[in-house]
C-alpha cells in the first residue's frame, strides 16, 4: 500500500523527533561516561544537554499532537456515545491548535531576541540561537500536525488511524 505525500510528512516528523531523543540519550551517555572513566568533560556539556532538551521537547510535541498519544484525561470521553466521543475529540484538538500556535509564536519571538542579545554558550562561546530556532521549526511542525489532524478528524476520521474514531454514520 502506498503512502500519501502527506502521511510520510507526518512520519518524517516523527523520525526527527526519534532523531533527537537518539542525541540527547548520546550526550547524557557519553558525558557521564566521560566525567566516570577519565575524569573530564565535553566543553558545553550542560549547556548542549539542556538545549537539546528543549528542541527534544518541542519535537516530542510534534511528533505525539498528531497520534493522540499524548496524556489525556478521559472520564467523560469514555463516558459518551462515538457521536459525542468524535466532538469532544475535534473540540480538543481545536484547542489544542490554538494554544500550540500561540506557543510558536512566543518561541518565535524567544528565538529572534536571543539571536539579538547574542546570547553565548560558556566555554565555547556558541550562539545559542540556533538551537531556539531547531526548537521553534519542531513547534512549527506541531502545528501542522495539530492542523493536518484537526482537519481529519472533522473530515476524514478514518485517516487518523488505530486511535481515530470511526465516523457516525
Amino acid at each position: 500500500m502506498r503512502r500519501s505525500l502527506m502521511d510520510r510528512f507526518i512520519d518524517g516528523i516523527e523520525l526527527v523527533a526519534a532523531g533527537f531523543v537518539g542525541i540527547v540519550a548520546a550526550d547524557i551517555f557519553i558525558s557521564v561516561l566521560l566525567r566516570y572513566f577519565f575524569n573530564t568533560q565535553i566543553p558545553d556539556s550542560y549547556d548542549f544537554g539542556r538545549l537539546l532538551l528543549g528542541i527534544l521537547i518541542f519535537w516530542g510535541i510534534a511528533a505525539t499532537s498528531y497520534r493522540g498519544t499524548h496524556i489525556t484525561v478521559d472520564l467523560l470521553w469514555g463516558s459518551v456515545g462515538p457521536r459525542w466521543q468524535r466532538y469532544i475529540d475535534i473540540f480538543a484538538t481545536v484547542v489544542l491548535l490554538f494554544v500550540v500556535t500561540v506557543q510558536t509564536w512566543t518561541l518565535f519571538d524567544k528565538v529572534r531576541t536571543t539571536y539579538q542579545d547574542n546570547v553565548l554558550t560558556y566555554d565555547l562561546h556558541l550562539p545559542n540561537w540556533p538551537f531556539f530556532a531547531v526548537a521553534w521549526a519542531g513547534d512549527v511542525s506541531a502545528v501542522l500536525l495539530i492542523a493536518i489532524r484537526t482537519y481529519r478528524l472533522i473530515f476524514h476520521p478514518e485517516l487518523i488511524g488505530e486511535t481515530a474514531i470511526k465516523p457516525v454514520e
